[in-house]
């Protein structure tokens, strides 16, 4: 695909792709204010918690349900990101977007099931038997959570990469800056290592992504974009002796005289129109006799 097939594709699900990472962020967020919410045990015992989790089991599956979607979401975005970076570059790896497509569906399965499993077991154990810490310990240790645990693990590590490949790429080709490249690669770290419960660092990133697909970017949108082509960043040296030059460039063109080319040969001035002589007495002017009155004739013998 040539760059302008390219940014005609752009062009065209410009607007689709900012839904995509406005959904993927908002819901990310609701998902753990949802989970957030309700009846939480102040003592971690494994009957209470059960008890519990029977009773807010109807919010535990909403916010999976929600977290499902925004995981197909974010797996969309990094696609449509991914795909922008290797048009622009062919080097880029391809199996970076299977990593992004098999990170966001397993992710999106798993968290269902697993919240589903366990809405059907916490409500058998606070309906029937004798609640007992043997009972809790037996429908929480079976074979089937185990490997969704595991799986689940698997998906969120999978997702992880696919922000850091994504946003490196990304990077190197010029359609992130810097700053945005870098908070992609921490968005993915977080997906692991959470520092809070709530995801503020990957929503405020997948925001400022769809602002940026909108094309309303506060600094500018970056060249890569409007091109079609990778312009990759320089180092912070290049970027302050561009700048530097561009503040020289536009200081020399306010201070040049008039006359002045840019090959740096003094260009010859326009000719000026003839003036005419205005002096009252100036002979060689024709217009003198003319224009003098009677009354200053007579006054002059």
């Amino acid at each position: 695909m040539s760059p302008d097939d390219q940014l005609l594709y752009e062009t065209r699900v410009r607007n689709r792709q900012v839904a995509v990472a406005v959904v993927a962020g908002v819901l990310l967020l609701l998902a753990s204010v949802l989970q957030l919410g309700g009846a939480h045990t102040k003592v971690d015992e494994l009957t209470l918690d059960l008890l519990t989790a029977n009773k807010r089991f109807p919010l535990d599956l909403i916010a999976s349900v929600i977290n499902a979607i925004a995981s197909l979401a974010i797996a969309w975005t990094l696609l449509f990101l991914y795909r922008c970076s290797r048009a622009r570059n062919p080097q880029v790896k391809s199996f970076i977007k299977y990593v992004a497509i098999a990170g966001g569906g397993l992710a999106a399965l798993t968290g269902v099931l697993y919240a589903a499993i366990v809405a059907i077991k916490v409500h058998e154990f606070a309906t029937t038997g004798a609640q007992t810490y043997a009972e809790a310990n037996h429908l929480t240790s079976g074979a089937g959570l185990l490997l969704l645990q595991l799986v689940g693990q698997a998906a969120a590590l999978l997702v992880a990469v696919a922000f850091v490949l994504v946003s490196m790429q990304a990077m190197k080709q010029g359609l992130l800056s810097r700053f945005m490249g870098y908070l992609g690669m921490f968005a993915g770290a977080l997906v692991l290592f959470q520092i809070t419960q709530i995801p503020v660092v990957q929503c405020y990133w997948l925001l400022a992504l769809a602002y940026l697909f909108s094309g309303r970017w506060p600094t500018g949108v970056p060249e890569a974009w409007r091109t079609g082509r990778a312009v990759p960043w320089g180092s912070s040296a290049e970027i302050r002796a561009k700048r530097a030059a561009g503040v020289a460039g536009g200081a020399v063109a306010a201070q040049r005289p008039r006359g002045w080319s840019w090959g740096g040969k003094p260009t010859p001035p326009s000719p000026a129109a003839p003036q005419a002589s205005t002096a009252a007495g100036d002979p060689s002017d024709p217009r003198t006799r003319a224009t003098t009155s009677k009354r200053k004739r007579k006054r002059r013998r």
